[in-house]
Order: structure tokens, then sequence, then C-alpha cells
């Protein structure tokens, strides 16, 4: 893609969806880094289900702390993997009631520090509860950035440094979701529903004559 083809992609997402929100349902930041831990290899409809149970009982670090190990799987035994993700938000919710006054860090490098909160999961904080122009690299990103030509890499994080270095800045702010968003409904995997494109003009994909 060109940067004239940059500016047209994502003006055109713009249009269609100016003010773009995550999937996952929380109601504080705290809540929000819950379920961003939580949906690792899970998808954001499971994790709802989980966190609309969770979330009315326990739903700040003491709490959650309260519930103990055994009481918080209870709540959300439905999600993948949820023994060790219970027991990574568990060790989380301590550190944020000790060192950080049960508030979660605006910083990269405290989210990081966090048990089972990686760079993609602190990307998505930053972004999306404090507005830091981050771009959190999933699988759907990871594959629009190759299959379009938009950022090309072998690695997220290759990714994500040429999302960083070639999305304008007035669309840094929400690119994350539009992204997300497209590779979720419209650019899947297997086969991309090019004949539903808005952007496709611009997308450096060959094979566009796939149909219904």
């Amino acid at each position: 893609m060109t940067p004239a083809d940059i500016q047209s992609f994502f003006a055109t997402l713009r249009a269609a969806n100016p003010l773009p929100v995550t999937e996952l349902e929380y109601t504080s930041v705290f809540e929000l880094l819950t379920a961003v831990l939580l949906s690792a290899q899970a998808t954001d409809v499971g994790v709802n289900k989980a966190t609309r149970r969770l979330f009315p009982v326990a739903n700040t670090p003491a709490r959650i702390l309260a519930l103990g190990q055994d009481g918080l799987e209870s709540y959300i035994k439905t999600i993948g993997l949820y023994r060790s993700k219970a027991k990574h938000l568990m060790e989380t919710c301590r550190i944020l009631v000790e060192r950080h006054g049960g508030e979660v860090p605006r910083t990269r490098e405290e989210l990081e520090a966090l048990p089972g909160v990686g760079r993609k999961t602190a990307n998505v904080v930053l972004n999306v509860a404090f507005g830091e122009p981050t771009m959190a690299v999933d699988t759907h990103i990871f594959r629009l950035g190759n299959r379009t030509g938009l950022a090309p890499g072998k690695t997220p994080y290759e990714v994500e440094q040429q999302l960083l270095q070639r999305i304008p800045d007035e669309f840094m702010e929400h690119a994350h979701h539009w992204l997300i968003l497209h590779g979720r409904y419209i650019c899947l995997a297997r086969k991309p529903r090019c004949w539903e494109c808005q952007v496709s003009a611009w997308c450096d994909f060959q094979d566009k004559t796939a149909s219904p």
C-alpha cells in the first residue's frame, strides 16, 4: 500500500464506523484489564458470558482476592485455560493492591510487569482505557497487515512497528478497533469476504474474485 492508499483505507473505515469500540464488556479500567487478560485464546463472546457473572460479584482487585482462586475459577471455568488465567488474575490483583493502591497503572512497563499481561494486553489497555496511540496485534491484525500490504511482517512485533510508522496520526486512536473488526467480520482467515469489503480498492490481496 502506498501512503495515499493507507489514507483512503482508513478514511473509508472511519466513515463507516466513526467511533468503534471493543466488543469486550467493561465499566472500569480494572474490568477492561480483567476481560483482556481472560480473552487470550478465547472469544469476546465467551469472555463476556463469564464476566457478566463475575463482575456483579467481584469487579475490583480486593473483591477478586476475597473470592479466592477456587471461587474465581467457578465464575470463569467456561473460558479456555481458566485455571492458569485465574492464577494470573489473582497474582495481578495482589500486585495492584500492594503496589498500586488497587488502581491499574498507566505505563507499559508497569502493565507488562503484571502476571499474564504481555505486550498485546498492555497495548489494549493503553489504547482503550487511556487513549494512547498503541497497536495491539492479535491474529486478525497480523493477518490484515500482511494480506493487505498495509504492514507486512514476520512477527506480531514487526507488524506492530510497521503499523505505528505507516498509519497517519489522525487515525491512530481507533485504528486498532477498525482493523480487528474488519478482520473479525470481513477479512476472514480462510475465505475473505472481498465482495463485501469497502476497502478492497486499496488492498494488495490478489485473489479478489471470491464470491458468496
